[in-house]
């Protein structure tokens, strides 16, 4: 291996560990992807006699900019899989989750779930749930080294899409929880649009990005996106049958 590839692997290897942001700049402003650029034609060319660097070539894809996302349902999150999900937002790592809330297990009927809010009534909770909704998103936001985002598409598109970008920019690990509607919550599936967007707009979902990485220019991370409360909070419940029972 001559002595400039070296070089070049050792800047590599040393970025990959302690300058993370700089991945994620753009191509044109990163450090990262200019080592890129210089180091992967000089792997080719000596790939080609010796067997070791051609192992190496042949595992070219690991000096891209890779995207992971874990996506699952709040049983998953919230409840059977909540202790995975903690050691992943303790990791560190570049590493992005999407919990799709639907507050119960939706995929085996309807059960109750530590998603599913006070006074919901679900299988497992036919009284209602006497317990409050675990907020998993303030939860993360404890760690102070997590991106966190409450979403809802079909209230806020610009909104939503603002949140996966952060979140993909984000250098270490990343929650976005979005609001999904689900039949078990017992209002027509015809509606859901429509639904989504008095849930924000009675209050029941908040819309929310919090960002760590604003702390470092003074700027509060957390950042309330929800509109004034313009809707009825008492008419939304209402219409779900797990409420209005």
């Amino acid at each position: 291996m001559s002595d400039k590839l070296r070089k070049l692997l050792t800047q590599y290897s040393v970025m990959r560990h302690e300058d993370k942001a700089d991945m994620l700049l753009p191509k044109g402003r990163s450090f990262y992807n200019q080592l890129k650029e210089k180091t992967l034609p000089l792997l080719k060319e000596e790939a080609k006699n010796h067997p070791k660097l051609q192992k190496l070539w042949d595992l070219k894809d690991i000096f891209g900019r890779n995207s992971h996302w874990i996506i699952g349902g709040d049983g998953w999150a919230y409840d059977i899989g909540f202790g995975g999900l903690d050691h992943v937002l303790a990791s560190e790592e570049h590493i992005h989750v999407l919990v799709l809330d639907t507050e119960m297990y939706s995929n085996t009927g309807g059960q109750a779930s530590k998603a599913t809010s006070r006074g919901a009534l679900a299988k497992f909770a036919e009284a209602g749930k006497l317990t409050a909704k675990k907020d998993l998103g303030q939860y993360a936001m404890t760690y102070k080294n997590v991106y966190v985002a409450s979403i809802c598409i079909h209230a806020n598109h610009q909104q939503a899409v603002r949140a996966m970008l952060e979140a993909e920019a984000f250098p270490g690990p990343s929650l976005i929880i979005c609001y999904s509607p689900c039949i078990s919550q017992g209002f027509p599936m015809a509606e859901s649009i429509d639904h989504c967007r008095e849930a924000v707009e009675s209050g029941y979902w908040p819309l929310y990005r919090f960002n760590p990485l604003l702390r470092e220019s003074g700027n509060n991370p957390f950042q309330l996106d929800s509109k004034k409360v313009t809707g009825d909070l008492f008419k939304f419940l209402a219409h779900e049958n797990r409420f209005a029972a």
